[in-house]
């Protein structure tokens, strides 16, 4: 029944996927959780084979423009691997409630980024940005600048790992302004990124079987491609401005009910 219930739901995150370029797969825990019954531990694992699968498939395209910066993808995955780890054993130990209340804030904290137009997290804004030909100075690698490339390199792999999510809204201001990045490439460089830590994060888990409920979760990710694909063919037929804002009220709609839920069950 549950792997019922999951298939349908990742076909509609994988149609906001398709249709918004982005974001959409941050509604992949709630929905696992208070649509197919998964515990939060487990939709969070789900959740990073969405993340990671949608990065690899936007990847493609990027790449064959040109605007995938392998060397420094893979070097700032690796500097979240820390951080991937330590976010998968606090998964372990955190409280599922807990958990979700601290998902529930980070839905509200995507949402807003949608509304002030973050590049990596809808296709209108990631083709606006793309039309930035600006290619600033690539600033010299001080050891500052390594260490802030290390911090944020962490934060995003304990992003992946505690929640499930790519950490876009964190990844590509630190290309941008850390590392120089213009800003086509910092979003397709961003990909790799994401990739890479939900790759790491999902490899973490896989020793704890019980945390991962692959009778829920392969139906779920094979659904979620599915809907990405149709998303992708309706995307230029929607309004960008009203379908952005619907979404957003949509997050903040999710996010609260979230809370609220987490909320109520930590009380009792």
């Amino acid at each position: 029944m549950r792997a019922l219930l999951a298939s349908p739901l990742g076909f509609l995150i994988g149609l906001s996927l398709g249709a918004l370029g982005g974001g959409g797969s941050i509604l992949a825990v709630p929905a696992l959780v208070y649509g197919a019954g998964q515990s939060p531990k487990a939709a969070t694992t789900t959740s990073l084979l969405l993340v990671g699968g949608a990065a690899l498939v936007g990847m493609r395209s990027h790449r064959r423009a040109g605007r995938v910066r392998m060397g420094t993808g893979l070097a700032f995955g690796a500097a979240g691997i820390g951080g991937s780890f330590a976010g998968s054993l606090l998964n372990r130990e955190i409280d599922p409630q807990v958990l979700l209340l601290g998902f529930a804030v980070l839905v509200l904290v995507a949402a807003w980024r949608m509304v002030t137009g973050c590049p990596s997290c809808t296709r209108v804004g990631e083709q606006l940005a793309l039309a930035d030909d600006g290619s600033p100075a690539t600033p010299r690698l001080s050891g500052r600048r390594l260490v802030e490339v290390g911090l944020a390199g962490t934060g995003v792999g304990f992003l992946s790992g505690l929640f499930g999510v790519g950490g876009g809204f964190v990844i590509i201001p630190a290309l941008t302004l850390v590392l120089g990045l213009a800003m086509p490439e910092a979003i397709g460089t961003s990909l790799l990124v994401i990739a890479v830590n939900s790759g790491v994060a999902l490899l973490m888990r896989l020793g704890t079987s019980a945390e991962i409920e692959w009778g829920v979760t392969l139906p779920f990710a094979v659904a979620s491609v599915m809907g990405v694909v149709a998303g992708g063919r309706v995307a230029d037929r929607l309004d960008p401005a009203k379908s952005l804002r619907w979404f957003s009220v949509l997050l903040v709609a999710v996010g609260g009910y979230t809370a609220v839920r987490a909320g109520l069950a930590l009380a009792g």
